[in-house]
């Protein structure tokens, strides 16, 4: 739908309003796949299979298409050529596709199961869009999975639910208002669509059935509409301008080599181009060899799949052919050049290196196979107050398992991958003892699981050093020497005690209730057994050196073990909580000894 240049116009300066670029979201098995399929099919049921153009990684559904399906529309003054549907669903997709440093999609869906309401991964989603700032609706699916719901094909949500029977209509009712209440958790206003009176307020809820149908019609108007009213500025382009866009998918095609599949979002792109392209030896510049499209979709079955293009225009998706695509990096920006070839390369290399994430002296390791996935990825960590200090694009390299071996901080020391390789002489190091030991490695392609897993074990880690620290911290102890139970009187002293409180252990030095030091508790013995600690209530043998029964101490006297003053401090102020009631009486009464002559003593 762009304008015809006027008499004396450069075709350069042609402007038009491209079609707007839809993501959709959701958890695993929510529908958002047959929600995709739906939208196409439903096209071809509507009689405009002719009209429908499908595209490599994206589905265009023409303006007139939505239009017929939807009777309310047709009177409106619309002026976007209809919506560009990416067809890689999930949120990979999603941070991959990426315009000058943000979100490449204009619009997103998250498809919730409206029988099985919010999981993680819908919550990531939402984290995902509030991030990016992408305007988005939701499209509550398995319409017809509710119970006793009486099926009308191709019907208008309304239209479907005013014939329900009453509780039919309020079990869709309640499942409705818990999805509003969990997005009202999280910050979202919401609504069903057909109750919401300002769309720049309210996330809009449109229930549908991508089985039946049911809705679909109602969640593309929606769609249209919000990007017909609050994008029409956003959407100009400069359609016979040098193309835009950004790498979708890097494969190998049969008789072609490597190519990629884009979206372009700006511009043309012609065969014959020159254009330059992110790549892992950096900024790559070839020529279009060929542009490929599929043909309409009644004949995409046919032997030839693809029908050659001399060009395409913003906003579609093509599959390029050229030399060396091999390097090209997937969510790297593709740009024509038109003049001045430096710039165009300085351009892509700063949308390459200007990763919007913030960098910290030290923190986590994190490699990606894009820059959106690693934004995604960083954003979810500092979130959960989580340092990074390296992010980049690309495989596992020795170079990075040996930049997190030599990470100070051992919650630090961990590697996270998402979506990428760890190349085998990376994954030959971490298997090496050192650094097996050493390093913790997160990998997977669910931005959400990685980060709970390293949560799950950073949570683990910290107890069994503070258990490691606790160990080492000499512990409060009050011990009572039983009369009648001394076995030796000195050279050691080996005595009976009965612990009165904390927990006594070998090695520390006792002191009586007035502070002066009897000597240093060498062994200790329960049942002839040696044992290295004791606990309230015990009785056992113990020997003293450097104490003399009858000096130092004497029968029926009380003993406190003696705590260095740095030790109270770790006690009091970090591992207070993890001291029985009775060993934190016992501290209690060994700081007053100390805090007489200085009140500040251990603080």
């Amino acid at each position: 739908m762009a304008k015809k240049a006027k008499k004396g116009e450069p075709a350069s300066s042609v402007h038009g309003i491209r079609t707007p670029i839809v993501c959709v979201l959701g958890h695993v098995d929510h529908g958002k796949t047959s929600l995709l399929d739906r939208i196409r099919g439903s096209s071809v049921v509507s009689g405009e299979a002719g009209s429908i153009t499908q595209h490599i990684g994206a589905t265009i559904v023409p303006i007139d298409t939505i239009m017929n399906m939807s009777g309310a529309m047709k009177n409106l003054n619309i002026n976007i050529p209809g919506l560009l549907f990416i067809d890689t669903p999930g949120h990979h997709s999603f941070t991959t596709l990426r315009a000058r440093g943000g979100a490449l999609a204009d619009m997103a869906i998250v498809v919730i199961d409206i029988t099985e309401g919010f999981q993680p991964q819908t919550l990531e989603a939402l984290t995902i869009l509030r991030n990016c700032k992408t305007p988005f609706v939701i499209a509550a699916t398995k319409l017809d999975r509710i119970h006793g719901w009486k099926v009308y094909e191709n019907a208008g949500f309304l239209q479907s639910f005013t014939t329900q029977s009453e509780r039919v209509k309020e079990s869709v009712e309640n499942k409705i208002y818990e999805i509003v209440g969990v997005l009202a958790e999280h910050g979202f206003s919401s609504e069903r669509f057909d109750r919401v009176s300002d769309f720049a307020r309210n996330l809009v809820i449109v229930p549908v059935s991508s089985h039946t149908n049911e809705g679909i019609s109602d969640l593309l108007m929606i769609m249209v509409g919000l990007a017909q009213r609050y994008m029409e500025e956003a959407l100009n382009i400069n359609a016979n301008g040098p193309g835009s866009g950004t790498v979708l998918e890097v494969k190998e095609e049969k008789g072609l080599g490597a190519t990629m599949d884009v979206i372009l979002y700006d511009g043309e792109l012609r065969v014959g181009d020159m254009i330059a392209v992110g790549g892992q030896n950096g900024v790559l510049v070839t020529k279009v060899r060929s542009l490929l499209q599929p043909r309409p979709l009644s004949e995409i079955l046919v032997e030839e799949k693809f029908a050659r293009v001399k060009a395409v225009t913003a906003a579609a998706g093509v599959k390029v052919s050229a030399p060396h695509l091999d390097t090209a990096i997937a969510g790297s920006p593709v740009r024509v050049i038109s003049d001045n070839e430096e710039e165009v390369k300085q351009a892509i290399e700063r949308e390459m290196t200007e990763i919007n994430v913030t960098i910290s002296p030290e923190g986590l390791v994190i490699k990606a196979d894009t820059i959106g996935a690693l934004e995604a990825l960083c954003k979810e960590l500092e979130m959960h107050e989580i340092p990074v200090m390296t992010a980049q694009v690309g495989q596992v390299t020795r170079h990075d398992v040996i930049a997190t071996e030599t990470i100070k901080d051992p919650y630090n020391r961990a590697l996270m991958v998402f979506n990428t390789q760890i190349l085998p002489d990376a994954a030959q190091l971490l298997k090496e003892p050192a650094y097996e030991e050493m390093i913790e490695v997160f990998e997977g392609n669910v931005i959400y699981h990685i980060v709970e897993n390293y949560l799950k074990w950073r949570t683990e880690l910290k107890s069994k050093l503070e258990q490691k620290r606790f160990e080492q911290i000499i512990l409060p102890a009050k011990i009572r020497v039983l009369d009648g139970c001394i076995f030796r009187q000195s050279n050691p002293a080996v005595v009976g005690v009965r612990v009165l409180a904390g927990t006594l252990r070998t090695g520390t030095t006792l002191i009586r209730t007035d502070g002066k030091k009897v000597g240093v508790l060498k062994a200790m013995e329960e049942k002839k057994e040696n044992i290295n600690s004791a606990l309230a209530g015990k009785e056992v043998a113990i020997s003293i050196e450097g104490a003399t029964v009858g000096r130092q101490f004497d029968a029926d006297d009380e003993l406190l073990v003696l705590i260095p003053e740095r030790h109270v401090k770790v006690l009091e102020k970090e591992m207070v909580g993890r001291l029985t009631p009775d060993a934190q009486d016992v501290l209690t009464e060994f700081t007053r000894l100390h805090r007489v002559e200085n009140p500040f003593w251990g603080k």
